[in-house]
């Protein structure tokens, strides 16, 4: 896993801009601590920073080929689990290879093929490939979005990286957000190509994006389409399983430690299990970690989101399947630890507003790091499988906006509450997500004969694989990143995203509970307590010291009443908030409190210039 970046500009000789493009990759050291490299030649110049992961010594970048007719370049970040058959394969079209790295093959994969080797990749991934021959750039993300990519054209070219911060740095991009880009950080759709950053933008997933000296082209490669699927319950179930054999020993493929994530649900035990079994056949024990807070275990108070703690979950799978694993136990002053806001921050260059969600996450991944170098994670099965309360909820079936929309609402109140009310008239967030909600329900084919039930239920597993996975895959990338970790998605594999999607609703529900095939397929792995487990989110801490904590940063905020976050959000309802007796701090207080501090640390450390017009 890598960082890359690079400068297309085919009005200057970028010779002469080298310490920009060495600023450029620079920002990317966290996504690759282990080496560097730049390539400059002309028009065109490319960064890369690495966290090596296959072939150590011999995978480095920027990756060249000679060819009579001039050089190709590639910088790349992301794993081809598919790159053995992809090298057998290219070696008996003649290619020869110095390195054992995927990043060779993907290199070689380029000059058979041209653009369309993405459609032959299996993996996550995002790349640049200048090909000197035609004075081009080619740009390819992954099918789901899982590696960030972003690209900002300019008069003459295009700049681009894995993070916006690449771009930022680049002496022509100037850090501003509109109202667009706000109603974007505030609605929580996840719109497609969209950057927040005035002038950026997103490769989408499953697109290639061409920048020649006519200007720039996409091309879609990949899709969810529907087809019907007419495999019955026991040959579904067994296709599961298959897949998911099959993708788990794909990517366990590493030449660092590995892990898994894992906290006591029916994903991450699945996964977790299914690594264990193949690696005992290799005479090795899957490493497993667990986030944990002080307390929560013993004094844990069941709430309409999580009925359980995770902990006594995680720890049977832990014994079942034979690992050596290990909790992460984090307490309130880490959560709430304003440095820790900062990094989380910078990982993610926006203020998301996810709060001790993650702050956890960022410090289980540091701690991670100390012993692994690659998790396998459990992540996107309850978009793939039908997870959530909300696939189950009829106001969020019935509703006639995004699903999750609806139980976030209900379950955590509304920015709105917290935001200036200037702000809230011009947002006007309520038709920015109508209209968002619109577009991407136009994108879905009906089957001939779908009952309006099942094609109901299509759109909301439409919705979740296009829109919400990609805010959670973006959070998971981006933390784990910030601290040179690679996480892994088995269940975002775009064969089983494929496959399950098309399975009609009453198969993915066919007990009447959540993620029936994922639960059968792997029925044999798991113990029956987490068998018999409800759907339990994310973990957040249920301590009273966190929200306090919350509070006194608040109120050290509200000493400084010309701060810029209170063009954002309404002073007065921050400080009743910040001055609540702590029984009386409820989800949304809590939750605008976090988001106010994240706003406010956003604006400190990026000073963006905020257009409200």
């Amino acid at each position: 896993m890598c960082g890359i970046t690079g400068w297309i500009s085919y009005d200057r000789d970028l010779r002469n801009e080298i310490a920009a493009l060495d600023a450029m990759t620079e920002t990317m050291a966290c996504r690759g601590p282990d080496d560097r490299g730049t390539w400059v030649e002309g028009p065109a110049g490319l960064g890369h920073r690495r966290l090596a992961i296959i072939d150590l010594a011999g995978g480095r970048q920027p990756m060249t080929a000679e060819t009579p007719e001039g050089t190709v370049v590639l910088v790349y970040s992301g794993e081809a689990y598919n790159y053995t058959e992809l090298r057998h394969e290219l070696i008996g079209l003649g290619h020869r290879f110095t390195t054992d790295s995927d990043t060779e093959v993907v290199l070689r994969a380029y000059l058979a093929w041209g653009e369309q080797l993405a459609e032959r990749l299996n993996g996550m991934f995002a790349f640049a490939v200048w090909d000197g021959r035609h004075d081009k750039l080619v740009m390819v993300r992954d099918r789901m979005g899982i590696k960030p990519f972003y690209y900002a054209p300019t008069s003459d070219g295009v700049i681009f990286g894995s993070e916006p911060k690449a771009i930022l740095a680049n002496p022509l991009v100037r850090p501003r957000v509109g109202l667009d880009g706000l109603r974007e950080l505030f609605a929580m759709v996840k719109t497609p190509g969209h950057a927040v950053w005035d002038g950026m933008r997103e490769v989408e997933p499953g697109t290639v994006v061409t920048l020649d000296r006519q200007g720039v082209s996409r091309r879609v490669y990949w899709q969810l389409e529907t087809r019907a699927q007419p495999d019955d319950r026991e040959t579904t179930i067994a296709t599961v399983r298959s897949l998911l054999e099959d993708i788990v020993r794909r990517q366990l493929v590493a030449d660092v430690p590995r892990c898994t994530l894992l906290s006591g649900g029916l994903d991450s035990s699945a996964m977790t299990a299914l690594a264990a079994r193949q690696l005992a056949e290799q005479g090795e024990k899957v490493r497993s970690f667990a986030v944990d807070f002080v307390g929560q275990t013993d004094h844990f108070v069941a709430d309409d989101l999580r009925a359980t703690p995770d902990t006594p979950f995680v720890h049977d799978v832990a014994t079942a399947s034979g690992t050596e694993h290990q909790d992460i136990v984090l307490d309130a002053r880490a959560l709430a630890d304003l440095d820790v806001r900062a990094k989380v921050i910078r990982a993610r260059d926006l203020p998301m507003g996810f709060g001790d969600m993650d702050a956890s996450l960022y410090l289980l991944f540091q701690a991670i790091r100390g012993h692994s170098t690659v998790a396998l994670s459990g992540e996107s099965a309850d978009e793939v499988f039908g997870g959530y309360v909300q696939f189950f909820d009829e106001e969020a079936r019935r509703a006639d906006t995004f699903p999750w929309l609806v139980r976030f609402h209900r379950d955590f109140g509304d920015d709105e509450e917290v935001l200036h009310p200037h702000l809230t008239k011009a947002l006007d967030l309520e038709a920015y997500v109508a209209d968002s909600y619109r577009r991407a329900v136009s994108d879905i084919r009906r089957l001939e004969a779908e009952s309006d039930f099942e094609y109901r239920m299509r759109q909301i597993c439409y919705l979740h694989l296009t829109r919400f996975v990609r805010l959670l895959l973006d959070r998971k990338d981006r933390m784990s990143m910030a601290v040179g970790l690679e996480v892994r998605v088995p269940y975002c594999d775009h064969r089983l995203v494929d496959y399950v999607y098309n399975s009609p609703w009453s198969l993915k529900s066919f007990d009447g509970r959540e993620k029936s095939l994922l639960r059968e397929a792997t029925a044999d792995l798991i113990p029956k307590s987490v068998y018999d487990r409800l759907k339990s989110p994310y973990p957040s801490t249920q301590d009273p010291g966190y929200a306090v904590a919350l509070q006194d940063e608040a109120k050290d905020l509200l000493t400084r009443p010309s701060h810029p976050v209170f063009d954002l959000v309404d002073r007065e309802r921050v400080s009743r908030a910040a001055h609540r007796e702590a029984p009386q701090i409820t989800q949304p207080s809590r939750r605008g409190l976090e988001r106010t501090l994240d706003l406010a640390t956003w604006l400190d450390i990026y000073k963006p210039e905020i257009s409200l017009t």
